[in-house]
Order: C-alpha cells, then structure tokens, then sequence
C-alpha cells in the first residue's frame, strides 16, 4: 500500500508539473519530461534523506514506485496527449484505527493519510478514449480496478490488540482487489471555468459507486465502493 502510495503522489505531481510548463510556453516535448519527473525528483529528495537516517535508509522500492508514477504521466501524454488511464484515491473509515489511534490515525483527517486499511487506490480507464466517437459510449464512464488492505495494525506485524473487555483479538492481514464503475470529471462538458476548476481538483478522488471485492476469503458486492 505504501508503494502504490509513492507511485499516486508521484504521478499527480507530474502531471502538474507538465501543466504548469506547458502553460508557461515550454516546448512541449521537454514540458512533458522535466514536468513528469518533478514528482520523482520531489520524493527521491525524501528518499536520499531517508538513506542517512538509521531509522529508515534509502528504499529501492520507493524509489522505483516514485519512477513508475511519473513515467505512467509522462508516457499517455506522450503517446495520446491526455490522460486516458488515472490513477485515483478512494477512503472509507476502517475498523482498526481505534487499535492504533498513533500509527493508523486520531480523526478522520489523520486516518486519510495514515490508515492504509481504509483507503484504496484506483486505476481508473476511460473506454471512449480508445473507441470511434460514433460508438455513443459515454466519455465520462471509466472502469475501475482498485487495490486496498486490511487487518493491518502495524507496519509489518500486528502487535498484540485487546477490545474493550480486555480479550486478546487477532487480525488477519489479506489484500482486497475491486472492480467498479468511475467517472471521469474532467470530461464532463461544461461551459463553466469555475466548474472545470472544480472537476480538475477533486479529479483525483474516486466516484462512490457499486464494486466487486475479491479477497482471500471470496468475493462480495458492495452497493457503495469507495
């Protein structure tokens, strides 16, 4: 989770980096570079920090995670000049936060970013962007596959937990896979600058709607996924 965390945060930088270049007059070959790999240079920054420090060190995985999300912004932009293929950030609040209000969070503003049980990330498709405009396939329907965790308490063990009787409780740590249905805000039509705004900002954020999970234990629906 934290990987694909570092390969999110890397792309959207990127992305605003090649935005602001090109916006700026920059050749656009060269916007798409040096805009795309600021997300990796923003984070390598951390990651070389990290590398003096005997608490952490320097992590290879990082580092390749932070590359991969600028070079997946940097290619569809060159290859098609726009963003068919998102990556996005969906949360809904966990169960196991309140076993660990200092690792996995005290509110739900510090659970956003730090409890990995209760968020998911998307990689989210836009179909129409592949098809002739005479299919009528709706430009705003993406498909969504997201990656999430649970029964996670600890970074890479589970400390003992205890309820409220003071019984020892076990949690059982399994990746969860989703399939979903998205929206793609950006390519809503709108004549409105101040809602293009808006849907480029909270673009990132995935469109609650119903999902399949598959997990070690089976699959489920979900009315709502996040």
């Amino acid at each position: 989770m934290d990987k694909v965390g570092h390969v999110i945060t890397a792309y959207y930088v990127g992305r605003v980096g090649i935005d602001f270049l090109k916006w700026g007059g920059m050749e656009r070959k060269k916007a798409i570079w040096y805009g795309g790999m600021l997300g990796s240079v923003y984070q390598t920054t951390i990651e070389v920090l990290d590398g003096f420090s005997t608490e952490w060190g320097f992590s290879t995985g990082d580092f390749a995670a932070n590359t991969a999300g600028s070079l997946l912004a940097i290619s569809q932009e060159l290859l098609w000049d726009e963003q068919r293929i998102v990556l996005k950030y969906g949360f809904q609040k966990s169960r196991y936060a309140v076993y660990r209000p200092n690792l996995l969070g005290k509110n739900l503003n510090e659970n956003l970013l730090k409890d990995y049980n209760g968020q998911t990330y998307w990689l989210s498709v836009n179909p129409s962007s592949f098809m002739s405009k005479s299919t009528g396939f709706p430009q705003w329907l993406n498909i969504a596959i997201g990656y999430g965790a649970g029964g996670m308490t600890g970074g890479y063990t589970n400390p003992p937990a205890t309820d409220d009787y003071g019984n020892s409780i076990t949690f059982e740590r399994y990746r969860q896979f989703y399939l979903s249905l998205d929206v793609d805000l950006t390519r809503i039509k709108t004549r409105s600058a101040f809602l293009k705004t808006i849907c480029t900002v909270i673009g990132f954020i995935k469109i609650p709607a119903p999902a399949l999970e598959f997990n070690k234990y089976g699959v489920k629906g979900q009315w709502i996924g996040f």
